[in-house]
């Protein structure tokens, strides 16, 4: 079983460059397709908090219903916001890798080297091509 999991959109370039950062490190993390397979509202709390984040923090605004739902209204409380990201899962922010070494939202994708456990194995590039990690496994 592996130490890191992963929610995942595959659809989000992000999201593809994170776990190809995993898998360049040596782990083959779970993959939770989150737009799939949604974590409860309870697992949620849970990632944000040891994230240290609020739910305000994961909200994604940009190719969802966020300005039509009116979310940048200070009048929601967590826990509506909450039952929105539940209702509407593209409303969640990824993507949140867990580790043994910490809880992150990876944006951008090379902020998942802080939690890591292992060091990369070889050279990665994003996917546009900008270099992250050189031969030698070091972050560039």
């Amino acid at each position: 079983m592996s130490t890191i999991t992963i929610y995942h959109n595959p659809a989000c370039g992000t999201s593809r460059n994170v776990l190809a950062m995993i898998r360049n490190s040596g782990e083959e993390p779970t993959v939770i397709e989150y737009l799939k397979t949604p974590p409860s509202q309870a697992a949620l709390v849970k990632l944000l908090a040891n994230a240290g984040l609020s739910v305000r923090d994961v909200l994604r605004e940009k190719g969802t219903p966020y300005a039509e739902l009116d979310l940048g209204n200070a009048k929601w409380t967590d826990d509506q916001l909450l039952d929105f990201i539940e209702q509407y899962p593209i409303l969640l922010n990824r993507p949140i890798v867990v580790t043994p070494l910490g809880t992150r939202l990876c944006r951008p994708s090379e902020a998942v080297l802080d939690i890591l456990p292992q060091a990369q194995h070889r050279a990665f590039s994003k996917e546009d091509g900008e270099a992250v990690v050189d031969s030698k496994g070091r972050r560039v």
